[in-house]
């Protein structure tokens, strides 16, 4: 277990050191409508942990042009990790990070003096699920017992929300089941197809394309199993946040309105919107799974960061063992820029 936390904190802590010289992020191809080269505009690097029907808000507000209704061209960036998502942020490659806010209280320990503030949450539900062989509609948490399965990186919070949910049910992540970690994101479920595992904990459209092809079907959410949790957030740097308040402010009020979007429409008429944002994914299958995210209630109704919802955070960090000491949720989240947009 030790080795395990040592590691996770060493790649972190490598991971946040190399940003300076080598860039961690990939483009995604998936840009704001609306022209960079206005001078009407600001232009902000946005770099998200994945690209994922789970974020539908965000790709709503890129969309419908609320960001530039807000003042802002956003170049979309994935980095395929919280790590080296908040390695972008650091080293200066990304305004904005999107991503799970354990990395924020990774950085913060690791003593970083500009640091990642939270200023808005999206998500306040797990986005993945767990994938069997065979379908099972009396699943039970109890079967994973003695059996192997494709997790997620030690330390993120796609495994630790698994490892929170087998330990409520009386399950123990180290010895009870065998859980695979050497695969990289966004890779388990290519794997899980000729891999000798039982299962596979996958975010969308990775978890309906294996049932699509037959190799895999969902019989957990980890999202309702696991209840309400703070599962991906904003974070800017201290000094950012300090120089640029106006930035912050018209991004979260953009984020704002894509909420109520996907709070006021159908599933069909949001996968409509944010098609372009998916164009290897077919509308049917964007509805459905839209409408899935939908029935576990997974986006809030406001980009408010509570601090029960920090604590909760802490809660399961501690639980893996990832949490060296309690962080203070007044340096590490403001709700100033949430509480405007919500009131607009």
């Amino acid at each position: 277990m030790n080795q395990i936390k040592n590691k996770t904190r060493r790649g972190i802590c490598l991971a946040l050191g190399a940003a300076l010289f080598l860039s961690s992020a990939v483009l995604a191809g998936c840009q704001s409508k609306g022209d960079a080269g206005s001078k009407h505009l600001k232009e902000i690097t946005l770099n998200e942990v994945a690209h994922s029907i789970f974020y539908a808000p965000q790709y709503a507000a890129l969309e419908l042009g609320y960001f530039e209704e807000e003042g802002l061209h956003v170049n979309l960036v994935t980095g395929f990790g919280a790590d080296k998502t908040m390695s972008a942020l650091v080293s200066g490659e990304a305004d904005i990070g999107f991503m799970g806010s354990e990395a924020s209280i990774y950085t913060y320990q690791n003593g970083a003096a500009d640091y990642a503030v939270n200023f808005a949450q999206l998500t306040q539900r797990a986005g993945n699920f767990l994938v069997a062989r065979e379908p099972d509609p009396d699943f039970s948490w109890n079967k994973l017992v003695g059996k192997k399965v494709l997790g997620g990186r030690a330390g993120g919070m796609p495994e630790m929300v698994f490892e929170y949910i087998l330990n409520t049910n009386g399950i123990n992540p180290r010895s009870d089941l065998t859980i695979d970690q050497s695969i990289d994101f966004g890779l388990t479920a290519a794997a899980f197809t000729n891999s000798d595992a039982d299962y596979t904990v996958e975010f969308e459209p990775h978890a309906t394309s294996l049932e699509k092809e037959g190799n895999g079907y969902v019989v957990a959410s980890l999202g309702v199993d696991s209840g309400y949790v703070p599962y991906t957030a904003y974070s800017a740097k201290k000094s950012y946040l300090e120089k640029h308040p106006e930035v912050i402010q018209s991004f979260t009020n953009a984020i704002q309105k894509g909420l109520e979007y996907v709070g006021s429409h159908s599933a069909e008429e949001i996968a409509k919107t944010i098609q372009p944002q998916f164009k290897e994914t077919d509308i049917d299958t964007i509805a459905t799974i839209v409408k899935r995210y939908q029935e576990q209630d997974t986006w809030k109704q406001d980009t408010i960061f509570t601090e029960d919802s920090f604590t909760l955070l802490q809660n399961i960090l501690e639980e893996s063992g990832e949490l060296a000491e309690r962080v203070p949720y007044a340096d590490l989240v403001t709700t100033a820029y949430s509480e405007k947009a919500a009131q607009k």
